[in-house]
């Protein structure tokens, strides 16, 4: 189109680049094979949404620890007196991160709108309207010294540089990008940009798990990549930092981001290996799932969570499925829908409006094996 704005990154896939993308491929191969008891999957999900949730906020100086953030999420614990707004921002977070898996897994297009949805939860809960962008300038500042560390482009120009972005991952998707890629250049762009007066870092990092999810490299949620970046913060704001000058006109506009895009990657295939071995750990190999039939194979790790809850009951709900999965009972409703017609779910009563969902017969069968496996 000829008024749509233009973004080309600046990069090249360095050797060590293309060996974490094969890591990160041999990973998510391998935790795609492996079955796990649909308690152990739940626990594991769910750590590894804390992790996340609790390392993204404490990047940008949240104070809560690891076992605060937790009591918050799990609502056993909500004022911690004079930390209001790191109560705020986890719990944030947390359904931020929650509504970023539901739309990935649903397929939701990346879009502006999106994004400033996104924000929206991040800095303001879940009932905010998505928010606009800034309309000043953002320069950040050494709280130290209070020099400039980096000044972002003016507000007039960053509508049509989020457009761009926004356009060049759209294409790069249609395109065949690997994912890895497409969201380590729009995390880095994203924070360049710096659109809004808060919350880009968190709202940086939500976006790369949202296009990782939607490309296929969830992991089912085993993953929580904000951890590495903040247990070497230090080499994360250095690897950002990819130009020595601090205005965005005066060099990081056109840079050579190379260095930033071999860091995430490598920071990825870690990350993947390492849930990799945790999932061997949980489950104790990988030959039980390489001896499975086609037809249990052919599952996705969601459907086979679900499988998993018929080793306890003849028939499930929505609500089983949202809490066995962690997700809305919306997208609970969408996921039972497509099982049904992919035919290994059938609906116990259609005449009944609080529905309840049965095994097909074709799948039936398996229960016995499924838990001479462990699968509940």
């Amino acid at each position: 189109m000829k008024n749509t704005p233009l973004w080309q990154p600046n990069y090249t896939i360095t050797p060590a680049t293309a060996s974490g993308l094969m890591e990160i491929e041999a990973a998510r191969a391998v935790v795609a094979q492996v079955p796990l008891p649909v308690a152990v999957q739940a626990e594991l999900r769910r750590r590894a949404r804390v992790r996340s949730t609790h390392y993204s906020t404490r990047i940008e100086g949240n104070r809560l620890t690891l076992q605060e953030a937790q009591e918050v999420i799990d609502e056993r614990r909500t004022t911690f007196r004079g930390r209001e707004r790191d109560v705020a921002e986890v719990r944030n977070y947390w359904n931020a991160l929650l509504r970023v898996e539901e739309w990935a897994a649903d397929k939701t297009p990346m879009t502006e709108k999106l994004i400033q949805r996104l924000h929206a939860l991040v800095e303001h809960g879940v009932r905010a309207r998505p928010t606009p962008y800034r309309d000043g300038q953002n320069v950040i500042r050494d709280s130290a010294s209070g020099a400039i560390v980096y000044m972002p482009p003016v507000a007039k120009d960053v509508p049509q540089l989020m457009a761009a972005m926004v356009n060049w991952a759209n294409g790069a998707e249609e395109e065949g990008l690997p994912a890895p890629l497409i969201a380590a250049l729009v995390h880095y762009q994203f924070v360049t940009i710096h659109p809004y007066y808060d919350g880009n870092g968190r709202t940086a990092r939500l976006l790369a798990t949202f296009i990782l999810h939607r490309g296929g490299y969830g992991l089912n949620g085993l993953f929580s990549l904000e951890e590495y970046h903040a247990r070497d913060l230090e080499g994360y704001y250095r690897a950002l930092a990819v130009h020595p000058h601090h205005n965005y006109y005066f060099g990081r506009r056109a840079a050579d981001i190379s260095s930033w895009v071999k860091y995430f990657i490598q920071t990825l295939a870690t990350v993947f290996a390492s849930a990799r071995e945790e999932v061997l750990r949980s489950r104790g190999g990988i030959a039980t799932a390489l001896a499975e039939p086609d037809a249990l194979r052919r599952l996705d790790p969601r459907a086979r969570t679900v499988l998993a809850l018929f080793l306890r009951t003849d028939r499930i709900t929505t609500a089983d499925v949202a809490g066995a999965l962690g997700l809305s009972d919306r997208m609970a409703r969408v996921l039972l829908g497509r099982w049904v017609e992919d035919g290994w779910l059938e609906v116990a009563d259609p005449s009944r409006r609080a529905r309840a969902y049965l095994l097909s017969a074709s799948y039936r069968q398996f229960i016995g094996s499924l838990s001479a496996m462990g699968g509940g």
